[in-house]
């Protein structure tokens, strides 16, 4: 199962909307096959370690199957793996973890063993969630799980006081947003961020890189169509209370896709931005925004990992300060946080953390 998960990681890049998956084919205590799911609507990893035992070994008779992810089911883009599985004569699987879709969900499993094959489940289960955080997420909760990415001076500041920030970190910390970029199906901002900035939020590395969907939440549709990122290659998605108009059509043709979502007070009903980019199957929500956006997302119980990137320097109390969170006023209102990581990048330093009410 180690080595099944190490199969799966191959695809860590490529595979979305689907999950990673590995998957080894074991008999007579050697391997026999192994495969991974390279990329959404190619073959998934049984497939291709089934075709590897074939190859190899003339067959998977016999064999025992160690997967990371339950076998599916169900006819998608490609046949269920399970049909593959029972036509190939695999006599036992080992499962990592249960699929969270609701299409799978166990029923996976009771398709293999109505065929008389062994199955034993919750290998290495905990590894290998971790290999699918935002897709168990969206299969559970419908949303993405989102990351929220800050870039700050040691003293909490993310811009002067005349509002400059760039760039506040080194190039090995922006080299490193972009890989995070390049492993999230879409990148958000907010409307104060994309009119101060005009970003690209695209993957700026070396070599070919799946290129993230860009989502702006503009409430009052003040983007213009002379934006950067509409003149780049790939998707960009405008959300806002405005009905259809001169300026959604001013927009459109600058190559914009605009949704309307109804509005929670002054501002964009978050959860319902959740749900919509959900139905665009983003399984892994980046985001890059400023203060308010990012204490609103905070607030609404959204985000499940903060990314803080802290450089080493001081801007002074007049520079602007990490999050809104209006409703803080006493120091029982503070979010408290778990920290998972800390490692320096470059220069400066990287925290992942997690808010322990999310």
């Amino acid at each position: 199962m180690a080595h099944a998960l190490r199969l799966a990681r191959r695809g860590w890049i490529s595979t979305a909307p689907n999950p990673r998956v590995g998957c080894v084919l074991v008999k007579d205590s050697r391997i026999i096959g192994e495969g991974w799911h390279a990329k959404a609507g190619g073959p998934h990893a049984e497939i291709n370690a089934l075709k590897d035992a074939q190859q190899r070994s003339g067959g998977a008779q016999g064999a025992t199957a160690y997967v990371t992810l339950e076998p599916c089911c169900h006819q998608g883009r490609t046949p269920p793996c399970t049909k593959a599985l029972i036509k190939a004569g695999v006599a036992q699987v080992i499962i990592g973890m249960q699929d969270p879709n609701s299409l799978v969900a166990g029923a996976g499993i009771e398709a293999l063993e109505a065929a008389g094959i062994s199955v034993q489940k919750n290998v290495l289960e905990q590894d290998c969630a971790a290999l699918n955080p935002g897709f168990i997420t969206r299969m559970t909760q419908g949303r993405p799980r989102v990351r929220v990415k800050l870039a700050m001076s040691l003293d909490g500041r993310t811009a002067a006081a005349d509002g400059s920030s760039q760039w506040i970190t080194g190039t090995q910390a922006r080299e490193d947003v972009h890989r995070l970029r390049a492993e999230s199906g879409a990148v958000l901002t907010g409307i104060g961020t994309a009119l101060a900035d005009d970003p690209s939020l695209n993957v700026r590395l070396d070599g070919a890189w799946p290129q993230p969907l860009r989502v702006v939440l503009d409430s009052k549709l003040r983007l213009p169509p002379s934006a950067k990122m509409l003149s780049l290659p790939g998707r960009t998605l405008v959300m806002t209370t405005v009905k259809a108009g001169k300026g959604w059509d001013a927009l459109a043709v600058a190559g914009a896709e605009l949704h309307n979502v109804p509005a929670l007070g002054k501002h964009l009903n978050l959860h319902e931005v959740m749900r919509v980019l959900a139905q665009e199957q983003i399984n892994d929500l980046f985001v890059e925004c400023g203060a308010v956006l990012a204490g609103a997302l905070v607030a609404a119980g959204l985000v499940d990992e903060l990314l803080l990137y802290i450089a080493p320097s001081l801007i002074g109390d007049a520079g602007r300060g990490l999050l809104t969170l209006p409703g803080a006023k006493k120091l029982d209102d503070r979010v408290a946080l778990e920290i998972t990581d800390i490692r320096a990048v470059g220069e400066d330093w990287r925290i992942t953390a997690r808010p322990k009410q999310s």
